[in-house]
């Protein structure tokens, strides 16, 4: 179930940058939605990468001992 969390998150992070391109290159950087897009990928990314420190930290995710 976590993983599958981890996963979602990492499309809508994808989807955010996606969208901010489109943004930039539709408005030319003349409205405020490429910044907004920023915004929302640094904390969907930021909010990943705590969840991922919580779930090692708890257990919930192991790391692979072997190379």
């Amino acid at each position: 179930m976590l993983k599958v969390v981890i996963v979602v998150m990492l499309i809508a992070v994808l989807i955010s940058l996606f969208t901010g391109l489109v943004f930039l290159i539709r408005d030319g950087g003349r409205t405020n939605r490429v910044v907004n897009s920023l915004a929302v990928r640094v904390g969907l990314s930021l909010a990943l990468i705590a969840l991922i420190v919580v779930a090692l930290w708890h257990g919930d995710l192991t790391l692979n001992p072997t190379p």
